[in-house]
């Protein structure tokens, strides 16, 4: 499965916010961080302000804020709301294809990848991805 930039930046800004909940950040202390476009984050973080993982805070020191729990949201959670996770495998449109036992095999395997994926990145929280990027005191 490969990403698409959305996902991706929402998994830095989220990981981020999420490292210290207690902390805002702007959409510029994140997209500097991780040399990435502000323009580009900026509607991904609408993204995640409506989909209730982000709180965004108004104000002249406004910012960005982790509204979600940490031990209970996971990497799939965050990626789908940027991505159309269907398993489905992408024939060329050479005509109709749908009933060669080949192309049902590749089906059914691409199928089992995905989906094993999937249940992957549902297993992984945020706080499991952050235990290992914490430096020690």
């Amino acid at each position: 499965m490969k990403l698409n930039k959305a996902s991706l930046f929402a998994l830095f800004a989220v990981l981020e916010l999420a490292s210290d909940p207690e902390r805002q950040l702007s959409t510029s202390d994140i997209a500097d961080k991780y040399g990435i476009s502000t323009h580009h984050l900026a509607k991904v973080m609408r993204n995640l302000v409506q989909g209730g993982l982000v709180q965004a805070m108004r104000g002249a020191g406004g910012g960005y804020r982790f509204a979600g729990n940490v031990n209970r949201t996971t990497l799939l959670d965050v990626i789908q709301l940027f991505e159309k996770l269907e398993s489905e495998l992408d024939m060329p449109n050479y005509g109709d294809h749908s009933g060669d036992p080949v192309v049902a095999e590749l089906q059914k395997i691409s199928t089992e990848i995905d989906n094993l994926t999937k249940a992957i990145l549902d297993t992984v929280t945020l706080a499991t991805a952050l235990k290992n990027t914490r430096k020690p005191s």
